[in-house]
């Protein structure tokens, strides 16, 4: 695809929400029209900053942002906001517009083919499951047909089938693209280049290539700048030497002091601002409640087909050290049964008496984004211990800063953290686990295979992600397209 003219300009871009602290320094970079591009960077280094300051959510404290006259731009979000779970689908894609588009209903066909989903336009966006929801937020951002379409982790919650057909997609889509996703392998099938943020330099780089090139290439960068750190290191400390030897002389020993002086000044600012990788959570376990029977029974599941629920037999029964896998395509139901199953309301299974259940909702709805941190920790303890609550939260690099606020101001990752916090508070029989790996760095992840594999009690959970389910000895499987 032939690239155009530059469509996207940052020019000495600074921002920061803490003016003492910016989150981005004098940032240079450029995209060319019909470009595929992938941020990438740590945990806080701004990537999600970035599409904010593109849509103009945050102004730059200084440098400019430039906007090829008349581009569009849409964003296709990671949530759905809650206030709008009650929208119809008609009235949901009504709100990408700002006048009345008199042929909506063709548009929206056409959109939701593109992101292959069947949605009849009175049902209520609610009633979805979160694979679905994901399509239409994709559909939404489509169905303005924007010159600069921004992605953010855009194959959470998508099944294989989902994450091809977008692939596809993002392929020939022939406008520009700029994506933010942990997923390498869908990144790598269409990236072009890559914008690397840093969030210790405060700096983005900008690289040519696809994603897997450019990783190689941003870790060759990382060990030649540690072993001209090293050297530097080694000369400074010679000359420093040196400097303290020949100080103590006198005539022109004392000025080779100082020449070399002045050559420890430059190599010190020669030193390169070596970029450091996340912090990653350690290993942790998750304590298990002491329960002898049947954590749940299953007889029967509801599966969804053609927007309709249908109810087959099963029979499961999950005991501690029992791992029930349940899959199946976006759309037959398996968020349904996990929220059922959690909120004690599926009338086809039982779940034992005073078996306290863990749940992770793929969408966070279960947590009070009112609450604070620390009181969303507090109320699953049985009993209150402020050092045993603040040493599990820093765990989870929940800080004591970080305690205080809101669980709403938290990012979608910290959340993620904050549900496997409640759960070693929590000490769950059963744990009911909803797309566990959605919004959670990477580096995390094998950390948290191991500590679900080593749970003492029950889990049922529902992933896409083969290489997290490939950690965890499952021991039932449930396939819900397989039944009749």
């Amino acid at each position: 695809m032939d690239h155009g003219n530059v469509i996207i300009r940052f020019s000495g871009v600074t921002y920061g929400y803490d003016e003492e602290k910016p989150l981005l320094e004098e940032v240079d970079f450029s995209v060319r029209e019909n470009s595929k591009i992938t941020v990438m960077g740590q945990n806080g280094a701004g990537k999600s900053t970035i599409f904010k300051l593109l849509t103009g959510v945050l102004k730059p404290t200084e440098g400019q942002i430039s906007i090829q006259q008349g581009a569009s731009i849409a964003t296709g979000l990671q949530v759905l906001a809650r206030e709008r779970m009650n929208d119809t689908v008609c009235e949901f894609f009504e709100r990408a517009f700002f006048e009345k588009k008199y042929d909506l209903d063709h548009r929206i066909a056409m959109v939701l083919e593109a992101v292959h989903l069947q949605a009849p336009l009175d049902k209520k966006i609610g009633e979805f499951s979160g694979g679905q929801q994901a399509r239409l937020l994709l559909a939404y951002a489509l169905i303005q047909e924007p010159d600069i379409l921004l992605l953010d982790e855009p194959t959470n919650n998508l099944d294989k089938e989902g994450i091809e057909h977008l692939t596809g997609f993002l392929v020939m889509y022939p406008k520009t693209v700029l994506v933010i996703s942990h997923d390498a392998d869908f990144l790598n099938a269409f990236t072009e280049g890559v914008l690397h943020l840093d969030a210790y330099t405060r700096k983005v780089e900008q690289y040519v290539g696809n994603y897997f090139d450019v990783v190689e290439e941003v870790a060759a960068k990382l060990e030649r700048d540690r072993m001209k750190n090293a050297r530097l290191l080694k000369e400074i400390q010679d000359r420093k030497d040196k400097v303290n030897f020949f100080a103590n002389k006198g005539g022109k020993m004392r000025k080779l002091a100082s020449k070399l002086r002045e050559q420890v000044e430059d190599a010190e600012e020669n030193m390169v601002e070596v970029r450091r990788d996340d912090k990653t959570i350690r290993d942790f376990s998750i304590p298990a409640q002491e329960y002898s029977d049947a954590l749940v029974k299953i007889s029967s599941v509801r599966v969804i087909r053609d927007h309709a629920p249908q109810e087959a037999d099963v029979d499961f029964v999950i005991r501690k050290r029992d791992r029930l896998l349940v899959s199946g395509p976006n759309g037959i139901g398996k968020s349904t049964l996990l929220r059922s199953l959690a909120e004690g309301k599926n009338p086809g299974a039982t779940i034992g008496e005073d078996v306290r259940v863990g749940y992770y909702r793929q969408d966070f709805s279960g947590l009070d984004f009112d609450a604070t941190v620390y009181d969303e920790l507090e109320k699953v303890m049985e009993k209150p211990s402020n050092e045993g609550l603040r040493a599990a939260a820093s765990e989870f690099l929940l800080t004591s800063d970080l305690l205080k606020n809101k669980v709403g101001s938290l990012s979608e990752g910290q959340k993620g953290l904050l549900c496997f916090a409640r759960f070693v508070l929590q000490c769950p029989g059963l744990l009911i686990l909803d797309e566990p790996t959605n919004h959670i760095n990477f580096r995390h992840l094998p950390v948290i295979a191991r500590a679900l594999q080593e749970y003492k009690g029950g889990i049922i959970m529902v992933s896409h992600m083969p290489e997290f389910i490939q950690k965890i000895s499952f021991t039932q499987y449930l396939d819900l397209e397989r039944l009749g």
